[in-house]
């Protein structure tokens, strides 16, 4: 179900909201799909309780999930899935056009390869 890198730059419970909204978008979870209880999935991936419970807590506050006292997270029926999951990629990729342009990529070259990926299908 859900993975995590901890070779990777990202925060744990970042890895983790964007896991969750990933199996949400190709429809590996639905709305009232139960998650995993914070303890349960913590021991799973053998990380600390507390970091499931931010990236729960994140997905809350985002209204992609909600919580019931005594029964656990559930994702709920709202759009805001999508729009965190479109929120998310679009901070990744502000964070890459800004290393690219650092490094001495040009916008053409950029747009360029924009284009590759909308127009020509690469």
């Amino acid at each position: 179900m859900l993975q995590i890198d901890l070779g990777s730059r990202v925060p744990i419970h970042e890895q983790l909201v964007n896991g969750v909204l990933r199996l949400r978008t190709v429809g590996v979870l639905k709305s009232g799909d139960k998650l995993p209880s914070v303890r349960a999935l913590a021991q799973k991936l053998g990380i600390n309780p507390n970091t499931v419970q931010k990236a729960y807590a994140a997905l809350e506050e985002n209204g992609v999930i909600y919580s019931i006292a005594g029964k656990g997270s559930f994702l709920s029926q709202s759009d805001a899935a999508q729009q965190a999951l479109v929120s998310n990629a679009l901070s990744a990729f502000k964070e890459i056009v800004q290393k690219a342009k650092s490094i001495g990529i040009s916008e053409k070259e950029l747009i360029s390869a924009l284009d590759e990926i909308y127009i020509g299908g690469k």
